[in-house]
């Protein structure tokens, strides 16, 4: 007995509503790094409400530091769980089996008073939806959940077992995503409805954090002369820092990145230093995230950065016999490909042609994802997302109608990989 994909068409557009509805309820979580425990109760129930086997997961850092995709971090993972459902199949594998996986942890929202709107209560603008997270990426994550509902509403029995995964800190370390596949949650493919415009990610960077810490010696701003600024010096080296983007973009390009007028940025994100306007600062601290090419080891690149800022410390005479500190954290994530002809990008293509009439475009992307776990995994992965506008900005919005797309795509997708079983 063939798919009846007019039935699960129909249950996509009956759900409609509902989705967007879901969206706009786990868009008014504020997510934030170690803000995540009630959005993944929330995912929890729903997942079992919807008859998925479902299990709350402690992200563990002992159990994870073996694998290179793992990021060091600075904070406690105490009621912020991951959490995965699993749809069993009833008879016999005939299908592969397939994790759907999304991230539910958001950037902050500041500054706020930038924001057209409450930022965690979510409002649609004619066929947009603005607010925190839902472009990056809960609306993918509705997607995936939609899909799955409409295929179970038409009764369709798949041949193989299917996973929906809700992660956190893949807007850091990652580690949430290492957390399920190393408690055997895997599969024979994986999807992430990261926000890529209808494109299929094919390849992405490597992302690196770092910190430096400068010193200073302080006195009072009457005396400035015979004083050493630390926000002064630490601004020497973030110029360094802008000559290394130029440096590295500068280099022959990795292949699947030719085409990328600068694919290799780096930027600095924070800068902490001084508490008193008429005060010298004896310290300043400002922090980095950089990119690099796939197939390089984030140990090299980490040596070559912080070769770099201690030579341009060499240049300055209170920095030479100062050294800043410099450390790395957070993300020491390497690079990803996947080559076009993997049968997960020939069938994802496939959906998107059937739901769209058009032929998909692929995308090298210049930042990370959690594809990078699964790659560690050996599982061919890859992300497929809608479109939208101002990630980790002020009036974020994702555009409703290429969430439905999405939700269409993956809902054919799902039967394609893991076929029917009738």
């Amino acid at each position: 007995m063939s798919i009846n994909r007019e039935l699960i068409e129909e249950k996509l557009e009956e759900l409609w509503d509902e989705e967007k509805l879901f969206l706009q309820t786990i868009g008014s979580f504020p997510s934030t790094l170690g803000n995540e425990k009630e959005v993944q109760a929330f995912i929890y129930n729903y997942l079992q409400d919807m008859g998925l086997e479902t299990e709350a997961v402690k992200v563990e850092p002992e159990r994870l530091r073996k694998y290179e995709n793992f990021g060091e971090p600075e904070w406690s993972y105490e009621n912020r769980p991951v959490v995965a459902g699993v749809w069993k199949s009833p008879g016999p594998k005939k299908g592969k089996s397939l994790i759907l996986q999304s991230h539910l942890d958001v950037v902050s929202a500041g500054p706020e008073d930038q924001w057209g709107n409450d930022p965690y209560s979510p409002v649609t603008k004619g066929n947009s939806m603005y607010g925190r997270g839902l472009l990056d990426m809960k609306g993918g994550f509705a997607a995936i959940v939609f899909a799955v509902k409409a295929l179970r509403k038409a009764g369709v029995e798949l041949g193989a077992d299917l996973q929906i995964h809700s992660v956190i800190e893949e807007e850091c370390t990652g580690n949430g995503a290492l957390a399920l596949l190393d408690r055997g949650y895997t599969a024979d493919g994986a999807l992430i409805p990261e926000p890529t415009h209808l494109r299929l990610i094919n390849s992405q960077l490597g992302v690196l954090w770092l910190r430096v810490t400068v010193k200073g010696a302080g006195a009072h701003v009457e005396r400035a002369e015979s004083a050493q600024n630390a926000i002064m010096k630490a601004s020497r080296l973030m110029e360094s820092l802008m000559e290394y983007r130029e440096h590295i973009n500068s280099r022959p390009k990795h292949p699947d990145f030719e085409k990328h007028p600068h694919p290799l940025n780096v930027n600095v994100g924070a800068v902490k230093g001084g508490d008193w306007a008429s005060s010298v600062p004896t310290e300043c601290t400002f922090e980095a995230r950089l990119g690099f090419y796939p197939g390089t080891a984030p140990e090299t690149v980490q040596k070559e950065v912080e070769q770099w800022l201690l030579e341009a410390a060499n240049e300055d005479e209170w920095l030479k016999t100062t050294p800043p500190e410099i450390t790395f954290f957070g993300f020491a994530a390497p690079g990803y490909s996947i080559s076009k002809d993997e049968e997960i990008m020939q069938e994802m293509a496939a959906s998107h042609a059937s739901v769209t009439n058009e032929k998909v475009e692929h995308l090298p992307f210049t930042a990370t994802t959690d594809l990078r776990a699964f790659g560690e995994f050996n599982i061919p992965a890859t992300c497929y997302g809608p479109v939208g506008g101002d990630m980790h900005a002020p009036n974020e919005y994702i555009d409703l109608a290429s969430l439905k797309t999405v939700t269409h795509t993956i809902a054919d997708f799902i039967t394609r990989w893991c076929e029917e079983n009738k």
